[in-house]
Protein backbone atom coordinates (compact mmCIF):
# COMPACT_ATOMS: atom_id res chain seq x y z
CA UNK A 1 0.00 0.00 0.00
CA UNK A 2 2.84 2.41 0.74
CA UNK A 3 4.23 1.97 -2.76
CA UNK A 4 0.80 2.55 -4.29
CA UNK A 5 0.28 5.70 -2.20
CA UNK A 6 3.75 6.96 -3.12
CA UNK A 7 3.11 6.47 -6.83
CA UNK A 8 -0.28 8.22 -6.64
CA UNK A 9 0.90 11.15 -4.51
CA UNK A 10 2.11 13.40 -7.40
CA UNK A 11 -1.24 12.91 -9.18
CA UNK A 12 -3.07 13.94 -6.01
CA UNK A 13 -0.97 17.12 -5.91
CA UNK A 14 -1.95 17.97 -9.48
CA UNK A 15 -5.63 17.32 -8.75
CA UNK A 16 -5.54 19.53 -5.66
CA UNK A 17 -3.89 22.32 -7.64
CA UNK A 18 -6.47 21.98 -10.41
CA UNK A 19 -9.21 22.55 -7.81
CA UNK A 20 -7.95 26.15 -7.48
CA UNK A 21 -10.19 26.92 -10.46
CA UNK A 22 -13.11 27.09 -7.99
CA UNK A 23 -11.46 30.13 -6.39
CA UNK A 24 -11.14 31.95 -9.72
CA UNK A 25 -13.55 34.82 -10.41
CA UNK A 26 -15.64 34.43 -13.54
CA UNK A 27 -13.78 37.01 -15.67
CA UNK A 28 -12.64 36.75 -19.25
CA UNK A 29 -10.53 39.71 -20.23
CA UNK A 30 -7.11 40.55 -21.61
CA UNK A 31 -6.02 41.39 -18.07
CA UNK A 32 -7.05 37.99 -16.68
CA UNK A 33 -5.51 36.09 -19.60
CA UNK A 34 -2.30 38.10 -19.25
CA UNK A 35 -2.13 37.44 -15.51
CA UNK A 36 -2.68 33.70 -15.97
CA UNK A 37 -0.15 33.61 -18.80
CA UNK A 38 2.41 35.43 -16.67
CA UNK A 39 2.07 33.07 -13.71
CA UNK A 40 2.04 30.00 -15.96
CA UNK A 41 5.12 31.17 -17.86
CA UNK A 42 7.03 31.73 -14.62
CA UNK A 43 6.12 28.30 -13.26
CA UNK A 44 6.95 26.54 -16.53
CA UNK A 45 10.27 28.35 -17.00
CA UNK A 46 11.47 27.56 -13.48
CA UNK A 47 10.29 23.95 -13.75
CA UNK A 48 12.12 23.57 -17.07
CA UNK A 49 15.40 24.71 -15.53
CA UNK A 50 15.38 23.31 -11.98
CA UNK A 51 13.15 20.23 -12.38
CA UNK A 52 14.26 19.13 -15.83
CA UNK A 53 17.43 20.56 -17.40
CA UNK A 54 19.66 20.69 -14.33
CA UNK A 55 18.75 17.13 -13.23
CA UNK A 56 19.26 15.92 -16.83
CA UNK A 57 22.80 17.36 -16.87
CA UNK A 58 23.57 16.02 -13.38
CA UNK A 59 22.44 12.52 -14.35
CA UNK A 60 24.79 12.64 -17.35
CA UNK A 61 27.76 13.54 -15.17
CA UNK A 62 29.64 10.43 -16.26
CA UNK A 63 30.23 12.08 -19.64
CA UNK A 64 32.42 14.75 -18.05
CA UNK A 65 32.69 17.90 -20.17
CA UNK A 66 30.06 16.46 -22.54
CA UNK A 67 27.41 15.92 -19.85
CA UNK A 68 25.32 18.61 -21.52
CA UNK A 69 24.89 16.57 -24.73
CA UNK A 70 21.93 14.37 -23.65
CA UNK A 71 20.20 17.46 -22.26
CA UNK A 72 20.80 19.41 -25.48
CA UNK A 73 19.59 16.55 -27.68
CA UNK A 74 16.44 15.99 -25.64
CA UNK A 75 15.81 19.74 -25.40
CA UNK A 76 15.90 20.22 -29.17
CA UNK A 77 13.71 17.17 -29.70
CA UNK A 78 11.08 18.74 -27.44
CA UNK A 79 11.37 22.11 -29.18
CA UNK A 80 10.99 20.61 -32.64
CA UNK A 81 8.02 18.49 -31.58
CA UNK A 82 6.08 21.49 -30.27
CA UNK A 83 6.96 23.58 -33.33
CA UNK A 84 5.80 20.74 -35.54
CA UNK A 85 2.51 20.55 -33.69
CA UNK A 86 1.62 23.98 -35.05
CA UNK A 87 1.10 22.37 -38.46
CA UNK A 88 -1.64 20.04 -37.29
CA UNK A 89 -2.76 21.49 -33.94
CA UNK A 90 -6.42 21.13 -34.87
CA UNK A 91 -5.99 17.37 -35.16
CA UNK A 92 -4.61 17.11 -31.64
CA UNK A 93 -7.61 18.54 -29.84
CA UNK A 94 -10.93 16.74 -29.92
CA UNK A 95 -13.94 18.54 -31.38
CA UNK A 96 -15.43 19.22 -27.95
CA UNK A 97 -12.38 21.40 -27.19
CA UNK A 98 -13.45 23.86 -29.88
CA UNK A 99 -13.96 26.65 -27.33
CA UNK A 100 -10.34 26.49 -26.19
CA UNK A 101 -7.68 28.54 -27.95
CA UNK A 102 -4.67 26.86 -29.54
CA UNK A 103 -2.24 28.28 -27.00
CA UNK A 104 -4.13 26.72 -24.08
CA UNK A 105 -4.26 23.37 -25.89
CA UNK A 106 -0.51 23.41 -26.43
CA UNK A 107 0.15 24.43 -22.82
CA UNK A 108 -1.99 21.49 -21.66
CA UNK A 109 -0.01 19.17 -23.94
CA UNK A 110 3.31 20.57 -22.68
CA UNK A 111 2.31 20.00 -19.04
CA UNK A 112 1.32 16.41 -19.86
CA UNK A 113 4.69 15.84 -21.59
CA UNK A 114 6.47 17.41 -18.61
CA UNK A 115 4.69 15.07 -16.19
CA UNK A 116 5.91 11.91 -17.95
CA UNK A 117 9.59 12.13 -16.86
CA UNK A 118 8.50 13.20 -13.37
CA UNK A 119 6.47 9.99 -13.12
CA UNK A 120 9.47 8.03 -14.37
CA UNK A 121 11.67 9.72 -11.74
CA UNK A 122 9.26 8.59 -9.00
CA UNK A 123 9.28 5.08 -10.45
CA UNK A 124 13.09 5.05 -10.47
CA UNK A 125 13.12 6.05 -6.81
CA UNK A 126 10.79 3.27 -5.75
CA UNK A 127 12.53 0.76 -8.02
CA UNK A 128 15.81 1.61 -6.29
CA UNK A 129 14.18 1.18 -2.87
CA UNK A 130 12.78 -2.21 -3.90
CA UNK A 131 16.17 -3.32 -5.25
CA UNK A 132 17.95 -2.18 -2.09
CA UNK A 133 20.18 0.28 -3.94
CA UNK A 134 22.61 2.11 -1.64
CA UNK A 135 21.41 5.58 -0.69
CA UNK A 136 17.83 4.97 -1.88
CA UNK A 137 15.49 4.02 0.95
CA UNK A 138 11.70 3.83 0.94
CA UNK A 139 11.65 7.04 2.99
CA UNK A 140 13.81 8.79 0.37
CA UNK A 141 11.52 7.60 -2.43
CA UNK A 142 8.47 8.85 -0.51
CA UNK A 143 10.18 12.21 0.05
CA UNK A 144 10.82 12.52 -3.69
CA UNK A 145 7.19 11.68 -4.43
CA UNK A 146 5.98 14.23 -1.87
CA UNK A 147 8.27 16.91 -3.29
CA UNK A 148 6.93 16.38 -6.82
CA UNK A 149 3.35 16.43 -5.45
CA UNK A 150 3.93 19.87 -3.90
CA UNK A 151 5.54 21.11 -7.13
CA UNK A 152 2.45 19.90 -9.01
CA UNK A 153 0.11 22.18 -7.06
CA UNK A 154 0.78 25.28 -9.22
CA UNK A 155 0.99 23.14 -12.36
CA UNK A 156 -2.52 21.81 -11.84
CA UNK A 157 -3.74 25.38 -11.41
CA UNK A 158 -2.08 26.69 -14.58
CA UNK A 159 -3.96 24.05 -16.57
CA UNK A 160 -7.44 24.35 -15.05
CA UNK A 161 -7.60 28.15 -14.69
CA UNK A 162 -6.83 29.05 -18.34
CA UNK A 163 -9.28 26.35 -19.45
CA UNK A 164 -12.02 27.96 -17.37
CA UNK A 165 -11.05 31.41 -18.62
CA UNK A 166 -11.48 30.08 -22.17
CA UNK A 167 -15.10 29.16 -21.49
CA UNK A 168 -15.01 25.62 -20.06
CA UNK A 169 -17.04 25.02 -16.90
CA UNK A 170 -15.26 24.82 -13.55
CA UNK A 171 -15.93 21.07 -12.97
CA UNK A 172 -14.69 20.15 -16.44
CA UNK A 173 -11.65 22.43 -16.22
CA UNK A 174 -10.80 20.93 -12.82
CA UNK A 175 -11.17 17.40 -14.22
CA UNK A 176 -8.94 18.14 -17.22
CA UNK A 177 -6.37 19.82 -14.98
CA UNK A 178 -6.30 16.77 -12.74
CA UNK A 179 -6.08 14.40 -15.71
CA UNK A 180 -3.00 16.26 -16.96
CA UNK A 181 -1.20 14.58 -14.05
CA UNK A 182 -2.60 11.11 -14.69
CA UNK A 183 0.46 10.20 -16.75
CA UNK A 184 2.65 10.39 -13.62
CA UNK A 185 1.39 7.25 -11.83
CA UNK A 186 1.32 5.48 -15.20
CA UNK A 187 4.93 6.47 -15.87
CA UNK A 188 5.96 5.43 -12.37
CA UNK A 189 4.26 2.04 -12.69
CA UNK A 190 5.83 1.36 -16.09
CA UNK A 191 9.24 2.33 -14.74
CA UNK A 192 8.89 -0.13 -11.87
CA UNK A 193 8.21 -2.83 -14.45
CA UNK A 194 11.14 -1.95 -16.72
CA UNK A 195 13.51 0.16 -14.60
CA UNK A 196 16.65 -1.00 -16.41
CA UNK A 197 15.36 0.34 -19.73
CA UNK A 198 14.01 3.68 -18.50
CA UNK A 199 16.82 4.84 -16.23
CA UNK A 200 19.52 5.36 -18.94
CA UNK A 201 17.21 7.52 -21.09
CA UNK A 202 15.86 9.64 -18.24
CA UNK A 203 18.16 12.65 -19.04
CA UNK A 204 16.75 12.72 -22.59
CA UNK A 205 13.17 12.53 -21.32
CA UNK A 206 13.72 15.28 -18.75
CA UNK A 207 15.26 17.69 -21.26
CA UNK A 208 12.68 16.76 -23.92
CA UNK A 209 9.95 17.96 -21.56
CA UNK A 210 11.92 21.16 -20.88
CA UNK A 211 12.17 21.96 -24.59
CA UNK A 212 8.45 21.39 -25.08
CA UNK A 213 7.54 23.65 -22.16
CA UNK A 214 9.84 26.52 -23.12
CA UNK A 215 8.55 26.60 -26.69
CA UNK A 216 5.03 27.05 -25.31
CA UNK A 217 6.29 29.83 -23.03
CA UNK A 218 8.00 31.64 -25.93
CA UNK A 219 5.26 31.16 -28.53
CA UNK A 220 2.03 31.36 -26.59
CA UNK A 221 2.54 32.91 -23.16
CA UNK A 222 5.05 35.70 -23.74
CA UNK A 223 2.82 37.46 -26.35
CA UNK A 224 -0.09 37.36 -23.88
CA UNK A 225 2.15 38.86 -21.19
CA UNK A 226 3.23 41.64 -23.56
CA UNK A 227 -0.41 42.65 -24.15
CA UNK A 228 -0.85 43.48 -20.46
CA UNK A 229 0.52 47.02 -20.27
CA UNK A 230 -0.18 47.30 -16.53
CA UNK A 231 2.84 45.18 -15.63
CA UNK A 232 0.78 42.74 -13.53
CA UNK A 233 1.52 39.85 -15.87
CA UNK A 234 5.26 40.49 -15.64
CA UNK A 235 5.06 40.58 -11.84
CA UNK A 236 3.09 37.34 -11.82
CA UNK A 237 5.74 35.79 -14.10
CA UNK A 238 8.31 36.66 -11.43
CA UNK A 239 6.02 35.30 -8.69
CA UNK A 240 5.44 32.02 -10.55
CA UNK A 241 9.15 31.65 -11.29
CA UNK A 242 10.15 32.35 -7.67
CA UNK A 243 7.51 29.99 -6.28
CA UNK A 244 8.49 27.10 -8.52
CA UNK A 245 12.22 27.72 -8.00
CA UNK A 246 11.73 27.70 -4.22
CA UNK A 247 9.70 24.49 -4.34
CA UNK A 248 12.23 22.75 -6.59
CA UNK A 249 15.23 23.75 -4.49
CA UNK A 250 13.58 23.15 -1.11
CA UNK A 251 11.94 19.85 -2.02
CA UNK A 252 14.18 18.61 -4.82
Amino acid sequence: MRFLFGIMLPFLGTALGAAAVYCMPRMRSVRVHGALAGFAAGVMTAASVWSLLIPAIEQSGGLGAFSFVPAAVGFWAGCLLLLGLDRWSERIAAEDFSGVDGGTKKMLLAIVIHNIPEGIAVGVGFAGALAGSPGISLAAAMALSFGIAVQNLPEGAIVSMPLHASGISRPRACLLGALSGAVEPLGAALTLLCARIMTPVLPYLLSFAAGAMLIVVAQELCPAIAKDKSGRAALLFSLGFTLMMALDVALG
